[in-house]
């Protein structure tokens, strides 16, 4: 057993997480039996199996797992967070808030899957474009589930590293096997946009081959695999394919849109009347859009001493977001 299994075993123990010990208990079998050790992992299955049949002990806890920050040359490549948000937070369709609530549930109950051999889903594809709610949904599913987000940047990776940059989403896909949590690997498509550069694309071939082999390997923490694009055109068809679900985002409708707009607005809320006469500016934004615009409203309310926001003032910020749009897509 490595030093990092003990260490993630005593963040588990005191964490309460009695779930979390357990399958880091299963990955040190797995280690184990890799070793040529097959005795000590059977005897490490056993205690597993042991300790869920007698059921959860009665001190353990739903306290979050301890933020485990990232540490050498990963300190460089992934930031690491503690997010609070939910999917209640978040203004969903019924069709993607049952498919996600879906996702958390396996995850929450991920044991009683294992003991009839399936997994919960762990590697996930979100696509869409920008502002539509992929890295929001990355935090929330870490909020949902009490675990530690962490969030790699893979265009960094590729600008800083070439011609390591295998080794480097090794070193991420590592610490996902050793510690639980919820990985964001955003901007996704680079690694499709990249096989296409003339100059690069021995390289990005094998970053490709890399990242698919990684994908299917075992993964016994059961963390979270995200994968975010705006692009998805860009993919190559054998990455999607590793993926247990792909989940699409688009703009949202202008029921969705005005439940935000009120969400976001809070106490400074607008009448019926004055929200159906936002629908036309409201009209193909996108969530982040929207949430800015509101944010912005809310401010100008704040420093002018006023405890509602007029309709004008929010349909001004709406066509602000909206040029500022344009101007970036033209």
């Amino acid at each position: 057993m490595s030093v990092q299994h003990i260490l993630d075993l005593l963040d588990s123990h005191a964490a309460g997480d009695e779930e979390r010990l357990l399958s880091i208990a299963l990955a040190a079998a797995a280690a184990e039996a890799r070793a040529g050790r097959p005795a000590d992992a059977e005897a490490l299955k056993k205690a597993v199996q042991g300790m869920r049949s007698a059921g959860p002990r009665q001190h353990a806890t739903a306290s979050p797992i301890p933020l485990a920050r990232p540490r050498g040359e990963l300190q460089s490549i992934v930031a690491s967070s503690y997010p609070k948000t939910t999917l209640a937070s978040m203004v969903l369709s019924q069709e993607m808030d049952a498919r996600l609530q879906r996702i958390v549930r396996q995850q929450r109950e991920r044991a009683a899957l294992r003991d009839h051999g399936q997994r919960p889903s762990t590697h996930l594809l979100l696509i869409g474009p920008p502002g539509t709610g992929k890295t929001m949904t990355s935090a929330a599913l870490a909020g949902e589930l009490r675990l530690p987000l962490f969030t790699v940047k893979l265009e960094s990776i590729f600008s800083r590293y070439m011609g390591e940059t295998a080794s480097k989403i090794r070193l991420i896909f590592d610490q996902a096997a050793q510690t639980r949590g919820v990985y964001l690997l955003d901007e996704f498509d680079a690694i499709g946009a990249r096989r296409g550069d003339p100059n690069d694309v021995g390289e990005m071939r094998r970053v490709l081959n890399s990242v698919l082999a990684f994908m299917e390997e075992p993964n016994q923490t059961d963390s979270i695999i995200i994968a975010a694009t705006n692009h998805v055109e860009i993919l190559d068809r054998a990455l999607a394919r590793r993926f247990d679900e792909v989940v699409e985002y688009g703009l949202p409708s202008i029921v969705e849109a005005k439940a935000l707009l009120v969400a976001r607005l809070r106490k400074f809320k607008l009448d019926a009347k004055a929200l159906k006469a936002l629908e036309p500016d409201l009209e193909g934004l996108s969530q982040a859009e929207v949430v800015r615009a509101a944010d912005s409203a809310v401010k100008d309310a704040i420093l002018d001493g006023q405890t509602k926001v007029s309709l004008d003032l929010v349909r001004t910020v709406l066509q602000e977001r909206r040029a500022v749009g344009a101007r970036f897509h033209s």
